[in-house]
C-alpha cells in the first residue's frame, strides 16, 4: 500500500469543514437512566435503581448525522419520526447539534424509535425499546425523497444508515443509489442484514466482521485467507467499488475493486472502553474523507485512527477534527 503521510491525512480534515453530506435512514432516541443499585426490591427480585442522571442523545443514522457535524460539515437528515414527544425531543437534539432537519418528516401511524437503556454502576440492567419496523407511510417517504432529491444537487457525499426501521425500502434504495451515481458522488452504506444484497453498486459498504458473514451467506471462518475471500466475494456480489470490513482489534480490512489483495489497516486504540457507536464514526469520517477527494486507502486510514479514539469514550460518542489531529502529531 502506498503510505499515507500524515501531512496528507491533515489536509483532508481541514477540507472537512462545511462539505454537505446527507445521511438517509431509521433515526431514533437514546434515552439513557443512569443510578445506583444498593438493595433487591421487596415486590419481586430486581435491582431498585436509585436514579441520578437521565439524558436523552440521537441513536442509529442521527448519531451518523451527529458525528459529521462535530467534524466539522453540514448533514442533512433524511429520516421520519412520529408525531410524538419522543419526536420533538429527538428533533431538538439533533437541532441543537446543528444538524438540518428539513428532511426529517413525521409519519402518523409509526412511534419515534425509542431505545430506553437503564443503567447502574456502568452495568446495562434492562433495555425497553418502542418501534415499528413496518414501511414507511407512503406521504412521508414521499416527503423524504423531494427533500433527498433537492438536497442531492449541492451535496458532497451520502450516507445510507440502515437500522432495519423501515426508513429504507427496495424502491428507494435503488433510486438514492442511482441518483449519487448519475452525480458522481460517494455513496457509501452501513448495512442492515436484511438489506445486504440489496445495495448495489455502491461506492463503499462498512460492515463489521459479523455482518460481512451473515450478510455474505458464508459460514464464518478465521484466518486472513477467508477474509479475503469474505471480501471478493462481497465485491462482486454488489458490484461494489469497495468494501471497509470493521475488524475490531484487528483493524480494517479495505477491498476495492479491481484489486486481488485487500489494504489491511491496524487498529491504532490504546485502550478500548465502549465500541457503542464506533461504526458511525467509521462511516462518518471515511465519507467525508471521499467528499473532500481522498483516495479510498486515504479514507480508511483516517476513519481507523478516529475509531481508535472513540473506541476510548463511554457510550455513543463523537470525535472532533482536533482530536484526530493530536494522534496524528
Amino acid at each position: 500500500m502506498q503510505t499515507v503521510t500524515t501531512k496528507r491525512l491533515k489536509e483532508i480534515l481541514r477540507a472537512f469543514k462545511g462539505k454537505e453530506i446527507i445521511v438517509v435512514g431509521d433515526i431514533m432516541l437514546d434515552h439513557f437512566i443512569k443510578g445506583n443499585v444498593s438493595r433487591i426490591s421487596p415486590e419481586a427480585p430486581v435491582p431498585v435503581v436509585a436514579v441520578n442522571k437521565e439524558f436523552f442523545v440521537a441513536g442509529g443514522a442521527g448519531n451518523v448525522a451527529v458525528n459529521l457535524a462535530v467534524l466539522g460539515a453540514k448533514p442533512i437528515l433524511v429520516s421520519v419520526v412520529g408525531r410524538d414527544a419522543g419526536g420533538e425531543l429527538l428533533k431538538d437534539f439533533l437541532r441543537k447539534q446543528n444538524v438540518d432537519i428539513s428532511g426529517v418528516a413525521e409519519d402518523y401511524d409509526r412511534p419515534t424509535t425509542q431505545k430506553v437503556r437503564v443503567m447502574a454502576e456502568q452495568q446495562q440492567i434492562v433495555r425497553f425499546d418502542r418501534e415499528s419496523k413496518h414501511p414507511v407511510a407512503h406521504d412521508a417517504a414521499a416527503t423524504c425523497m423531494q427533500r433527498f432529491n433537492q438536497a442531492v444537487k449541492t451535496a458532497k457525499g451520502v450516507i445510507l444508515s440502515d437500522y432495519g426501521k423501515g426508513m429504507l425500502s427496495d424502491k428507494n434504495i435503488k433510486a438514492l443509489i442511482d441518483a449519487c451515481r448519475k452525480r458522481k458522488i460517494p455513496v457509501c452504506v452501513d448495512p442492515k442484514i436484511d438489506n445486504f444484497k440489496k445495495y448495489k453498486n455502491i461506492t463503499c459498504m462498512t460492515p463489521n466482521t459479523k455482518e460481512a458473514w451473515e450478510g455474505s451467506g458464508l459460514a464464518p471462518k478465521s484466518g486472513e485467507e477467508a477474509m479475503e475471500n469474505l471480501g471478493q466475494k462481497i465485491l462482486k456480489m454488489l458490484n461494489a467499488d469497495s468494501i471497509l470490513i470493521t475488524r475490531s482489534a484487528d483493524g480494517m480490512s479495505l477491498f476495492e475493486k479491481g484489486k486481488k489483495k485487500p489494504v489491511t489497516v491496524k487498529a491504532t486504540a490504546r485502550e478500548v472502553f465502549d465500541v457503542t457507536g464506533a461504526g458511525d464514526t467509521v462511516i462518518s469520517v471515511f465519507t467525508l474523507a471521499l467528499a473532500c477527494g481522498a483516495k479510498l486507502h486515504e479514507a480508511a486510514v483516517l476513519s481507523n485512527y478516529a475509531a481508535g479514539i472513540v473506541v476510548g469514550k463511554s457510550g455513543t460518542a463523537t470525535v472532533t477534527p482536533q482530536e484526530i489531529e493530536e494522534v496524528l502529531a
